[in-house]
């Protein structure tokens, strides 16, 4: 029997890194339990209301939050929010899939351009790979707002 994963994140700032792997993956936030969320409304307010309706303190609302993939395919991401800062490289990171089947020079311009759209969301370039047949496509690797490493594959 196969299992379902759930990928979570450690965070300062639960809602902004979502946020930002929301835009970059196009997922969206789900609302909160029971509660059907109007068209043109942010999620993110509604769970704001809901955590209120529940007495939770403001100081404890940006403690976790989620993102789903809206088609159903793509693992649930969570972001749980911790006191220590990231240290050290990620043992595993996420490749996000920006330029399958385009190769060579193609494919590159193709990783750069998404580059270009997820440093105006926050994100930083690390490192270009070049290609190197026939063991590597060529990769970009980057940062997330919080210093988490994921790949341009």
């Amino acid at each position: 029997m196969s299992r379902q994963v759930q990928v979570t994140f450690d965070a300062h700032d639960p809602r902004a890194l979502s946020t930002f792997w929301r835009d970059v993956l196009g997922y969206v936030h789900p609302g909160p339990p029971g509660v059907t969320v109007p068209e043109g409304t942010d999620p993110l307010d509604a769970w704001d209301d809901f955590l209120a309706s529940l007495g939770v303190p403001p100081a404890l609302r940006n403690t976790r939050s989620a993102i789903e993939d809206p088609e159903g395919t793509g693992p649930r991401v969570f972001f749980q929010q911790v006191p220590e800062a990231k240290s050290g490289k990620n043992r595993v990171h996420l490749d996000v899939r920006a330029a399958p089947g385009l190769q060579g020079e193609t494919r590159m311009a193709a990783l750069e351009a998404e580059a270009d759209r997820l440093v105006g969301l926050g994100a930083s370039r690390l490192r270009r790979f070049e290609p190197e047949p026939p063991m590597s496509a060529g990769h970009l690797v980057m940062a997330d707002p919080e210093g988490n490493e994921f790949c341009l594959d």
